[in-house]
């Protein structure tokens, strides 16, 4: 576990702040200090911005339009449909027939300069068309250093800082390993590798404030601080912490849990287990996978965040040994809600059935109720 140091400021005076932060150098995967308050960890990440022109829809688009939402072309010999994850729609110009939207890129995002109709979904329902769109390219904005306060440098920072050379401060890579207050893994978050300035650090001897700024750095979004704030106190003791959420926190709560899941370990059953899974709240597709994960590992616990993971953990090292059986409490909840899906081209998907399908390939019994 790590140690501790004492922060007047955070947690009054004689009260120990936990060191929740470590940074990693990822080529050796060492650690090259640790410190309990970063700044600038939260913001807006970069996100792309679409404007589209002759926007007709069946009902009003504004806000936040949901997590995952995709732009299938109208034109059947066009390429492939293309993602943005969280997206939301800005307001549109006195007069305008266009609608503008931002959202996180996918890795490949729609090809170089096209223009053509497309038809957004939300892999719910069709939100609507439009005749032509364009990417808008983004302004050009300094990003905030990111400040690791506090910092007790391990032996090979202080090196580099002694060093002081632009290829010694260069970290080439590095990662930020966040921790719970028990000390736990809990999620990791890569990191501008490049030391922009150092100085002593008000939080006591011996320790420093590390900036680290590249232009690179893609901050956690603002909206999920609240979900990392809950489980740093550890994962949750009751089952369903995540029902009252919405879709868009669901998701960054289903995040946090493949992050820390992935990483184990996980204590196997033996087979012929009986789980039990609570289906109330499975109104949406985190819903059904924070549900499952649950019912397999206890409160907080993973088991697939989408149906190619789902089938990989089956095959083991996720807690469970085939064969099984499941009994699923309150199915027609998921029934009602994930049957009639869109799948990432736009034609019709039925989740609930394809769900049920992997697991039964899996060697899960599964039983409706």
């Amino acid at each position: 576990m790590p140690t501790v140091h004492e922060d007047e400021n955070q947690c009054g005076p004689g009260r120990p702040t936990p060191v929740r932060y470590t940074l990693t150098g990822m080529e050796h995967g060492r650690a090259l200090g640790s410190c309990a308050e970063v700044e600038g960890l939260f913001g807006e990440p970069p996100r792309g911005t679409y404007e589209l022109f002759g926007w007709t829809a069946p009902a009003a688009v504004s806000g936040w339009v949901g997590d995952r939402v995709w732009l299938v072309p109208e034109a059947p010999e066009e390429p492939d449909s293309w993602l943005l994850e969280d997206v939301e729609a800005l307001r549109r110009s006195p007069g305008s027939d266009a609608l503008v939207l931002t959202g996180l890129d996918d890795y490949e995002g729609p090809p170089e300069g096209y223009r053509g109709a497309v038809r957004l979904h939300d892999g719910h329902r069709w939100l609507g068309s439009c005749r032509e769109f364009a990417r808008i390219l983004p302004s050009e904005r300094a990003g905030r250093p990111l400040v690791l306060r506090g910092l007790a440098p391990g032996e090979q920072l202080r090196a580099a800082l002694a060093q002081g050379t632009r290829r010694a401060l260069d970290l080439e890579q590095a990662d930020l390993e966040i921790r719970d207050d028990r000390g736990e893994p809990l999620t990791h978050h890569p990191l501008p590798a490049r030391i922009s300035a150092w100085y002593p650090s008000s939080d006591g001897a011996g320790l420093i404030d590390l900036e680290l700024d590249d232009g690179s750095f893609a901050p956690l979004p603002s909206h999920t601080r609240p979900v990392l704030e809950r489980w740093f106190a550890g994962p949750p003791e009751a089952p369903g912490s995540w029902a009252a959420l919405d879709t868009r926190l669901r998701g960054a709560w289903l995040h946090l849990v493949r992050d820390r899941g992935c990483r184990g370990p996980h204590r196997p059953r033996p087979a012929g287990h009986a789980y039990r899974l609570d289906g109330r709240h499975v109104t949406d597709e985190p819903g059904l996978y924070l549900a499952l994960g649950e019912a397999v590992n206890g409160p907080g616990g993973y088991f697939g965040g989408c149906l190619a993971a789902v089938d990989d953990c089956l095959g083991g090292r996720f807690g469970r040994t085939a064969p099984a059986t499941l009994l699923w409490r309150d199915a027609a909840t998921a029934r009602e809600h994930l049957s009639r899906r869109l799948a990432w081209n736009g034609r019709p998907h039925d989740l609930f059935t394809a769900v049920l399908g992997v697991l039964a390939e899996g060697g899960m019994d599964v039983t409706l109720a």
